[in-house]
């Protein structure tokens, strides 16, 4: 018996996947593995990595916070942010990544200083995550729709 696994933010969803064989959650307690007919649990989410297998395939996603509404049959991810790390712009992460470090060293007004700290973690983790996914891109299949169109 598989389990249903969608992730969604408040603009989309992002994933949606009637029959995976896992899922590994960044609870805010730790790492959670999830398989289907496990017990009800709804958790809070801290930054990390959500993984979701299928067979030797398998899709990470980096989550920035959220619940997680885990039930037998259905895991729900309502993330704050979440990227597939397939999606993931790693020029892009690595600009913004360098751009938190420079405001963070320069000092700026506490306000900005929150909002730097928290892009410089997220860009962190997108880049940890991309980067694990090119190691081994060769060994991990992405799970696929019917139409040959990723998830």
């Amino acid at each position: 018996m598989p389990i249903a696994v969608e992730v969604v933010t408040q603009e989309k969803v992002v994933f949606s996947e009637p029959e995976a064989d896992m899922v590994i959650v960044p609870a805010a307690e730790g790492e959670m593995g999830v398989l289907p007919r496990h017990a009800p649990v709804l958790t809070t989410l801290t930054y990390g990595e959500l993984i979701v297998r299928k067979g030797r395939a398998e899709e990470r996603f980096a989550i920035y916070g959220g619940v997680v509404d885990v039930r037998p049959d259905k895991v729900v991810v309502l993330a704050d942010l979440a990227e597939s790390s397939y999606e993931i712009d790693e020029a892009a992460m690595e600009a913004a990544r360098a751009n938190a470090q420079k405001m963070l060293q320069e000092g700026v007004a506490p306000e900005e200083n929150r909002a730097a700290a928290l892009a410089l973690r997220r860009a962190e983790l997108a880049l940890k995550i991309q980067r694990k996914v090119q190691a081994r891109s060769s060994s991990v299949l992405r799970i696929i729709d019917d139409t040959g169109e990723s998830d």
